[in-house]
C-alpha cells in the first residue's frame, strides 16, 4: 500500500494512549500533510529508551562463566595491571590493601569485585535537560546512542573528508531527531577546524544547546573533564549535579592491562563528581587481547573492573558501566573487521558477566569495515546490532552512523541504521497479548476462506500493525523505476538533507545560554591553540 494510499484512509483516525512500547495504538489527527512532513523529518516521534520484553540470549553456563571470574581474578593478582602516571591512583591501591611495585598493582583476589558488588549501582538515571528524554542505563533498560571518535565524516556528494564544528552540529541535530535515538552521545566526530585544546567546549554546548537529550562529557583530558562538569553546572545547577548524573563519560583502557594518567584523570573527576563513567578495555583480539573469546572476555574483565572499582575507592556509589569493545582482526592485514561470530560470542558472554556482577553493560552498536554504506555495512552492522539487543546492551554507543571500523561518520550511514534501530525498539517490546493483540474478534469476523483486508480490527490496527521503514523501497519495480529508481544510498541521502532543512532548535533558557557562552569564552582567552 503507497503512502497515498495509506494517508486517504487515515484521514479519520483518532488517537489513543501509547502502549508501553512507545507506539500509539492509532495515529493522531492532523492530516496526510502532516503525516508526509513526519516520514520527511519533521515532527517526529521520540521514543523512550527501551524497556525489553523479551529475554536475553545467554551463550555460556554456569561452570564456564566461574572460570572466566577466577581467570580475571587471577590476572588481577598474579599478573597485575600498570596504572601510568598517576602516583595518586597508585595511593589509592596501596591504601586499598594493594600490592604496588613501581607503576604496576597486584589486586588481592576478589578485592575488585567485592568493591564494587557492595558500592556501585545497578543501575541509575542519567537526566537531560529535558525530562522527559532522561534515561535509565542498567537492568532491562537500553539506550541507543550515535556514532563516537571519528576523524572523517562522509556523505554522497563531498566524500570523505576531515569532520567540521558544522558536521558535528549537523549530527547532534540528526540525533536529537531521530526517534530512537535516545541519547546525544558524546564526539559524534572530531571537528578538526577547531583547536584540540578548545573544541570540547564548543562540542558540549552544541549538545546542550542543540538537543534535549542527555550527552557525554570530554575524556581527553582532566581539565577537559573538569570543564565539563563546570558546564553542566551551568546548564543543571550545581546542587542538581552534585546529587544527580547528567553525563556518562567514556573511559577507555590502553590494552593490555594498562591504565593511563589521561583516562584515570578524567575518570577521577566524572567519579568525584558524581557521574557516570563506562569502564571500557578497547580491544583489538589477536593484537591487544588473546585470539580466543574465554581469553578476551578474561582480559576485559580483568580491566574493566580495576576501573569500576577505582571509581568506587574515589567515591563509593559513582554510576560505573562496565565496557566491552572486542573487534576481531584479520590475520592477514591485521585490520579489525567487524559483524564476525566470535565478537558477538564476547557480547554475550561480558553481558552475562556484567549482569552476575550487577552492574549495567556496555557494548555493541552498528559496526562495520567498510568504506561505504553498502550491502557489506549492512550486513555487519546487522550482526552486530542484533546481537546488542539479544545479549541485554544497557548502553550502547555506535548505534547509528559508524562507516570504516569507526574512521568516518557517515550521513547516509547515520539515517540507514537509525531505521534498523526503530525496528530494534519494536522487537524489544516483545508479543502484544492485550484483547486487541490476540485479535480474536479479527478472526471472528472474517471466519474461513475469506480475507482480513477490510475487517474492523484491520482497519484498526493497519498503520501501526507493522514496523514501516524510512529507508526501504517496497513498492513495485515500476513505481521504484517512475519515482527515480534510487537505492538505499541516495534515499538516506535526501532524508538527511530534509531533516536538516526541518530541524527546529528544542530552546535553551537564555540566561543558562549566555552563562554557557561566557565560560567558554574566558576558558578560550585563557589559553593559545594547540593543534596536537
Amino acid at each position: 500500500m503507497s503512502d497515498q494510499a495509506i494517508d486517504e484512509q487515515s484521514e479519520a483516525a483518532d488517537t489513543a494512549p501509547a502502549d508501553a512500547s512507545g507506539r500509539s495504538g492509532r495515529r493522531g489527527r492532523g492530516g496526510a500533510e502532516s503525516r508526509r512532513a513526519a516520514r520527511r523529518g519533521a515532527g517526529q516521534q521520540q521514543l523512550r529508551y527501551i524497556l525489553r520484553k523479551v529475554p536475553c540470549f545467554e551463550v555460556m553456563n554456569e561452570e564456564a562463566l566461574a572460570i572466566i571470574e577466577q581467570n580475571a581474578d587471577t590476572v588481577l593478582e598474579e599478573i597485575g595491571l600498570e596504572f601510568r602516571g598517576d602516583p595518586e591512583a597508585l595511593q589509592i591501591w596501596k591504601d586499598a590493601g594493594c600490592d604496588v611495585q613501581g607503576e604496576r598493582v597486584h589486586f588481592p583476589r576478589g578485592l575488585c569485585r567485592k568493591i564494587i558488588t557492595e558500592n556501585a549501582p545497578a543501575r541509575f538515571t542519567q537526566h537531560a535537560r529535558n525530562p522527559e528524554r532522561s534515561v535509565e542505563i542498567g537492568g532491562d533498560a537500553t539506550v541507543f546512542a550515535p556514532v563516537y571518535g571519528p576523524p572523517f565524516v562522509s556523505d554522497l556528494e563531498g566524500g570523505r573528508r576531515y569532520g567540521t564544528m558544522e558536521d558535528f552540529r549537523n549530527f547532534v541535530k540528526l540525533a536529537y531527531m531521530a526517534p530512537a535515538i535516545h541519547h546525544s552521545g558524546g564526539t559524534v566526530c572530531e571537528p578538526t577546524d577547531v583547536p584540540v585544546n578548545k573544541r570540547h567546549l564548543d562540542m558540549l554546548y552544541s549538545h546542550m544547546r542543540y538537543s534535549d537529550k542527555p550527552f557525554m562529557g570530554s575524556v581527553t583530558a582532566p581539565e577537559r573533564a573538569e570543564d565539563s562538569v563546570a558546564m553542566a553546572k551551568l546548564l543543571f545547577g550545581a546542587d542538581f549535579v552534585e546529587n544527580n548524573t547528567v553525563m556518562i563519560s567514556l573511559i577507555n583502557a590502553n590494552s593490555p592491562m594498562v591504565w593511563d594518567d589521561t583516562m584515570l584523570g578524567a575518570l577521577k573527576v566524572y567519579a568525584r563528581n558524581n557521574q557516570a563513567v563506562i569502564c571500557t578495555p578497547f580491544i583489538l583480539a589477536g593484537a591487544m587481547a588473546p585470539c580466543t573469546v574465554a581469553g578476551t572476555m578474561t582480559q576485559t574483565l580483568a580491566e574493566s573492573m580495576a576501573g569500576m572499582a577505582l571509581a568506587q575507592l574515589v567515591r563509593p556509589g559513582a554510576p560505573v558501566v562496565l565496557g566491552s569493545f572486542a573487534s576481531s582482526m584479520s590475520m592477514q592485514s591485521g585490520a579489525p573487521t567487524f559483524g564476525t561470530p566470535e565478537p558477538a560470542l564476547v557480547l554475550y558472554g561480558m553481558g552475562q558477566l556484567a549482569r552476575r556482577l550487577g552492574v549495567p553493560f556496555r557494548s555493541g552498536g552498528s559496526l562495520c569495515a567498510s568504506k561505504l554504506p553498502d550491502a557489506q555495512a549492512a550486513y555487519e552492522s546487522a550482526n552486530t546490532l542484533n546481537a546488542t539487543m539479544m545479549g541485554g546492551v544497557n548502553f550502547t554507543l555506535h548505534a547509528a552512523g559508524w562507516l570504516e571500523g569507526g574512521l568516518v561518520s557517515s550521513y547516509e550511514k547515520f539515517m540507514m541504521d537509525i531505521d534498523q534501530l526503530g525496528m530494534q525498539q519494536v522487537l524489544a517490546g516483545g508479543v502484544d497479548m492485550s484483547e486487541n493483540g490476540q485479535a480474536m474478534d479479527a478472526i471472528r469476523e472474517v471466519g474461513p476462506g475469506k480475507h482480513y483486508l477490510g475487517c474492523a480490527h484491520t482497519q484498526a490496527n493497519f498503520e501501526t500493525a507493522f514496523y514501516r521503514s524510512t529507508i526501504a523501497d517496497n513498492n513495485s519495480y515500476e513505481q521504484w523505476l517512475a519515482e527515480g529508481g534510487l537505492d538505499a544510498t541516495t534515499r538516506a541521502n535526501k532524508l538527511w538533507k530534509s531533516w536538516l532543512e526541518s530541524y527546529q532548535e528544542p530552546g535553551l533558557d537564555p540566561t543558562v545560554d549566555e552563562a554557557l557562552q561566557d565560560f567558554i569564552r574566558q576558558r578560550k582567552d585563557s589559553m593559545p591553540d594547540a593543534f596536537a
